[in-house]
């Protein structure tokens, strides 16, 4: 009877702990995302096209004061914040200019990319505007290559930002699906289309998890803080087709970054 009280004692002190350890673990984390340097690079996702308040000095990269990024930065200070995110950008823009502010003293990276190199936009120009054979079409070739080339871009990024920031913690975020299926009186694109578009997102997540994994960083997922707030489901957090700012179409509201993208990097960083 007393080993079975000592043996639940231990065990209850071991458990105490691995709490506390597990809790001082996180807390040193956030500290040292805190008092060290923030570098927010990648794409429009993360340089908040669709969200309005652009920074004028950045120019046609579209950075917004509401971008995930920024709001990060304001809610934790950091000894530095450096916003090199660009809208349009893809692996080869990141390598060639936004690594710049990477440092050994860099304590948090954030990353959102892809996307464009498997052609975002034309993927989008088509589907809107061409049946569901072309959509489809279109989608099924991006996969093909997200399965065969663009792996080996993200190694190159990924590789390049370790290699100029040793000791940071690296959030790669991924992109959230685009509509609800099977949402009554929802007009614009067809089911299929829909459907194709929320798969397309799915392929490239999981591309972009594997390689992010694979360099030891955090991959951030996304889709389920958006998941209720997809297209066709009465509170978007994504611009539908916009024609008077074609840019700003399939792209996150200020909501968007503030209730989809923040909380996902604030639980990651």
């Amino acid at each position: 009877m007393r080993r079975s009280r000592l043996s639940a004692y231990v065990a209850s002190l071991l458990l105490a702990v691995g709490t506390a350890l597990t809790g001082a673990a996180t807390a040193q984390a956030a500290d040292t995302a805190a008092i060290g340097g923030y570098v927010a690079l990648g794409d429009s996702y993360s340089s908040g096209l669709g969200a309005g308040s652009y920074i004028g000095a950045s120019g046609d990269c579209k950075r917004s004061t509401k971008a995930y990024p920024y709001l990060w930065a304001a809610a934790n200070s950091p000894s530095s914040f450096d916003f090199t995110a660009c809208s349009g950008a893809q692996t080869g823009d990141v390598t060639a200019g936004q690594l710049a502010p990477l440092s050994p003293a860099t304590a948090l990276v954030s990353i959102s990319i892809g996307g464009n190199d498997a052609g975002f936009a034309d993927i989008m120009t088509t589907c809107v505007l061409q049946g569901d054979s072309a959509c489809v079409g279109r989608i099924n070739t991006a996969k093909a290559f997200v399965d065969s080339t663009l792996p080996g871009r993200l190694d190159t990024v990924y590789t390049a930002i370790r290699t100029k920031a040793p000791s940071a913690h690296v959030v790669v975020l991924g992109y959230p699906r685009f509509y609800k299926l099977g949402a009554s009186g929802c007009i614009g694109l067809s089911e299929t289309k829909r459907r194709a578009l929320n798969d397309a997102a799915d392929h490239i997540d999981a591309a972009i998890e594997k390689r992010a994994l694979d360099h030891g960083f955090t991959f951030a997922d996304v889709r389920p803080a958006f998941t209720g707030h997809e297209l066709c489901s009465g509170s978007a957090w994504m611009h539908s087709v916009n024609w008077l700012n074609i840019p700003e179409s399939y792209h996150p509201t200020a909501a968007g970054q503030s209730g989809g993208y923040l909380p996902v990097l604030d639980s990651a960083a």
